[in-house]
């Protein structure tokens, strides 16, 4: 993001069913999860106009990054988390985890693993300011 300082992401997968009260409640989940709170949320391009993310964006006062499908190609190989769903869906073993990644750079670390809600996914990652 700036550089500087190491930043924190959360990544996010979502189905078209997600509500933005979801959103909110599984990024909240996950940043108390690894205690520590998210600069930004991170989502595949092709999602980042959905209504629900940018409701949540705006209730949790975060900016949006747009992950492009090779920004989470190139993460794949650093996720933890191998799903089916995400992999026909996107092509990544999870949505989430790929985006985190990507959006915090190449030198970033997952914080917390993909969790789950009914309708979403989230994952942190913190970005190598070096």
């Amino acid at each position: 993001m700036d550089g500087g300082e190491a930043v924190i992401v959360a990544g996010v997968g979502f189905s078209s069913h997600c509500r933005a009260e979801e959103l909110v409640d599984l990024v909240r989940r996950a940043e108390a999860q690894a205690a520590i709170g998210a600069e930004a949320l991170a989502a595949p391009a092709w999602k980042a106009q959905a209504e629900c993310l940018r409701r949540a964006a705006g209730v949790l006062a975060l900016p949006v990054l747009a992950i492009e499908r090779d920004g989470l190609a190139a993460a794949d190989g650093r996720t933890l988390t191998q799903s089916a769903i995400a992999r026909a869906a996107a092509g990544v073993g999870s949505v989430a985890e790929a985006a985190a990644l990507a959006a915090a750079g190449p030198g970033a670390r997952l914080l917390l693993a993909r969790i789950a809600s009914a309708h979403a996914t989230c994952a942190l990652s913190q970005g190598d300011p070096s």
